[in-house]
């Protein structure tokens, strides 16, 4: 009974229901879905995929330790810093109202200019023979802005989600297709998504139908890169 009483009193803690049904989280519980928020934020989960590909399931042996720091470089430069740079000068310009692009309107010419980046990278990383999981990957993520930016023309659809459908469409598929254990990081994936597409749920003003509808966009992406390379 006791045990009961404190686990209802937990869950009170984190939540107040209103008279109209609408849920307001404590502040603590949205400092918590905001910190998941930036930790897996769209710009940084490249880079983590980027070091699995490295240190966990070493597709880089051949290459000495210098190299592989290249390889990372190349990794944060195209997928988060170029990104990162753009968002801020168009903000300085005041081509978008803030950087953390809250509207439609506002997203597009970081969808268009990722388009650009994401593109280059795959197209960098095809003609330097990088390992074939590399390129698909890469070629995912290029596919999934360019269907985001379709489809923000009809919804305000979850980046965080797009990204993350990428890649647990990434690890499913590689785990299918090669004789390696990826359960593991498949179930390390499917994780972090449930967790991070939870914590927008709390801490943007996205819809649920934005949330899922990103994950399986990103999911479809994926899927078609992984017939074309």
């Amino acid at each position: 009974m006791h045990d009961s009483r404190t686990f209802a009193s937990m869950i009170s803690q984190m939540r107040v229901v209103h008279d109209s049904g609408n849920i307001a989280f404590s502040p603590a519980t949205r400092v918590a879905a905001k910190i998941i928020s930036y930790l897996f934020h769209p710009l940084f989960l490249p880079v983590y995929v980027g070091l699995f590909f490295v240190y966990e399931a070493r597709l880089f042996n051949d290459r000495t330790d210098w190299q592989n720091k290249i390889i990372l470089l190349q990794f944060f430069v195209y997928y988060t810093f170029f990104p990162l740079v753009t968002t801020l000068l168009a903000k300085a310009v005041g081509f978008i109202q803030t950087v953390y692009l809250r509207t439609q309107k506002d997203r597009i010419l970081l969808y268009i200019v990722c388009e650009i980046f994401y593109f280059w990278a795959w197209y960098v990383f095809r003609n330097v023979d990088f390992p074939k999981e590399v390129v698909m990957f890469a070629l995912g993520i290029f596919l999934a802005c360019s269907l985001g930016l379709i489809l923000n023309s009809y919804m305000k659809i979850s980046m965080h989600t797009i990204a993350l459908g990428v890649i647990c469409a990434f690890f499913l598929l590689a785990g299918m297709s090669s004789a390696a254990n990826y359960g593991f990081y498949i179930a390390v994936a499917f994780l972090i998504a449930g967790i991070t597409a939870t914590a927008r749920l709390i801490d943007s003003d996205h819809t649920q139908k934005e949330i899922y509808s990103g994950f399986f966009a990103g999911v479809l992406t994926q899927v078609i890169a992984y017939f074309f390379v």
